[in-house]
């Protein structure tokens, strides 16, 4: 058979199981008010179609589809001359769909940098700025997608974790970060807030979600921080489970991370290699727990961190580590979903060319390559490889042919923009946001604040001193620009010196660790710093309602909650 016709049944093949696909993944819980209807589940199993489709792709569109680089520019076809540049240093060509096309791409990963973000380090441009611009954006990257000899849509991946980690910060549902989910406590608002919030995502034409973090954090939260539901590894698992399920009812794939976890550790991954120094026993009592609940609820993917796990596999990033992702991932826990590896432009997978840390990852049980700092050379190493017999074929089979099954489950492409950021929404959003607001010092009822009262934060924050100043007024309380009771806020990245000594309340809009510092009567901690948590927060402050929410995390000195 020639490579043409043979390129054609391929076609032929992939379009003949992705008519029979739904839209959206089938739903395992009733779907919320304006999220993509489910559907039945296809007749035929994803995984025995996805085989067949990838024993029959050819060694260079096997190699494509395990590469998820990321592109410069805002649009798929349309670049500025920055962005031309950087498409060029990265993968020797000018745009987007250019890069599909030419390294015949799985998936493409859209970044975003903010200077107040834990990870921007990895991510040196910005293509997401609206709704509309990446639904925009989306739909061109898949159509450059259905021209590929695979036909398969692309995955179309993002950090939306909520919290520090978001990248797409205005126009959807806006939930509050991981802590305050934990601080809720309460798995149905936390189903119901990440369907929203997925459904949002699966309209922007956005199908993986790199999220939800299931790292248990310990200490003072280490570099994870508010990314985490908390210390409690039951509690913590409970609420990825919730999260995973609601996000999947969206038909948006669901990311463990940072397998087998990032939350004992005090060492950013993104600039050197953190040791996780636990015995194996503590390892699998605490930090594996909710990666096992993820699993159970039916997780589609697990990134793996660049982690020194000593009691599996020594000096070795658990990146590369066959003894952590084959043995303990694969072997162990049972997983069978999509492994991805944390960004390759990240210090410790540098320490090998980006062509050899490519071959390594796969080697080790990954099956997908994000963010290779280097795009055509990851795909000669990979290919090198093949030809020399150093990477199995039916190793990268194998892992082509999970990700086909994944692409056979969830959407393709974007949908209905009508209802992003809807009332019922925002609403899933509001309800879990208001839940989370705890006290850690002061009273449990009736106002906290009396007027007049007067906003400060640390660091300018502008933004959420204005949002809290308009709802303290819609709830009837007197604000002024100077004097009378002052409330306080502060946020992530503050330390002591952020305090102020004169404030009659203090309020954590990230990890409430530094309010064990503070001598402010009244501490309070919504562990966000979003519109709905400043709102959340003025009807506590006013006497409105009550503050429900439970410290997820130990606080020096202070009780989870002093409401009981």
């Amino acid at each position: 058979m020639s490579r043409c016709a043979a390129a054609l049944l391929t076609t032929i093949a992939l379009v003949a199981a992705l008519a029979g696909c739904d839209r959206a993944r089938s739903a395992r819980h009733p779907a919320l008010p304006g999220s993509p209807s489910p559907a039945a589940s296809p007749s035929a199993d994803p995984s025995a179609r996805a085989a067949a489709i990838a024993a029959r792709l050819g060694d260079e569109d096997l190699v494509g589809q395990v590469l998820m680089p990321y592109a410069y520019g805002d649009s798929a076809t349309k670049v500025s001359p920055a962005s031309r540049a950087g498409n060029q240093k990265l993968a020797g060509v000018d745009t987007p769909a250019e890069m599909i096309r030419k390294y015949r791409l799985g998936g493409l990963i859209l970044v975003s940098f903010s200077a107040d973000d834990p990870t921007s380090g990895t991510n040196p441009t910005t293509n997401m700025e609206s709704p509309t611009q990446v639904h925009a954006l989306t739909a061109g990257l898949q159509s450059a997608a259905k021209a590929l000899p695979a036909g398969a849509p692309l995955l179309i991946g993002t950090d939306q974790e909520y919290g520090v980690v978001t990248r797409i910060r205005s126009g959807v549902t806006q939930l509050p970060s991981a802590m305050a989910v934990g601080a809720a406590g309460d798995a149905e608002l936390t189903r119901r807030a990440w369907a929203a919030a997925g459904a949002d995502l699966a309209a922007l034409g956005i199908n993986v979600d790199f999220a939800p973090d299931a790292d248990v954090v310990g200490g003072a939260g280490g570099v994870i921080g508010s990314r985490s539901f908390g210390a409690d590894p039951a509690a913590v698992g409970t609420q990825v489970a919730a999260a995973v399920r609601g996000l999947q009812s969206a038909g948006v794939a669901a990311t463990l991370k940072h397998f087998p976890g990032h939350g004992h550790t005090t060492t950013d991954s993104h600039t050197s290699l953190p040791v996780l120094s636990q015995d194996r026993a503590t390892l699998d009592s605490g930090d594996l727990p909710p990666f096992r609940a993820g699993i159970g609820a039916g997780a589609d993917m697990i990134m793996v961190g660049h982690l020194d796990v000593r009691a599996i596999d020594p000096g070795i990033p658990a990146t590369f580590s066959r003894k952590v992702l084959t043995d303990v991932l694969r072997g162990q826990l049972g997983f069978q979903g999509v492994v991805v590896t944390d960004a390759l432009n990240m210090a410790p997978a540098e320490r090998w060319s980006p062509g050899e840390a490519a071959v390594r990852a796969l080697l080790a049980g990954n099956d997908l390559l994000l963010m290779p700092p280097n795009v055509g050379a990851a795909r000669q190493g990979i290919l090198d490889a093949l030809h020399t017999g150093r990477l199995p074929r039916q190793r990268l089979v194998d892992s082509v042919t999970r990700i086909l099954a994944l692409k056979l489950r969830i959407t393709g492409g974007p949908g209905d923009m009508s209802t992003v950021d809807s009332s019922e929404r925002r609403a899933a959003a509001q309800a879990v946001t208001a839940a989370a607001v705890t006290v850690l010092r002061g009273a449990c009822s009736g106002a906290l604040v009396h007027g007049p009262v007067s906003v400060t934060a640390s660091n300018g924050r502008d933004q959420q001193r204005r949002w809290l100043t308009d709802a303290l007024r819609a709830a009837g309380v007197e604000v002024t620009a100077t004097g009378g009771t002052q409330v306080h806020l502060v946020g992530y990245g503050d330390g002591t010196g952020d305090l102020s000594g004169s404030a009659t309340v203090t309020v954590g809009m990230d990890t409430p660790y530094l309010l064990a510092s503070s001598r402010s009567p009244t501490l309070l901690a919504t562990y966000s710093s979003t519109q709905a948590a400043m709102t959340a927060l003025a009807r506590v402050l006013a006497g409105a309602a009550r503050a429900p929410g439970r410290s997820p995390v130990p606080v020096r000195g202070l009780p989870r909650s002093a409401c009981g």
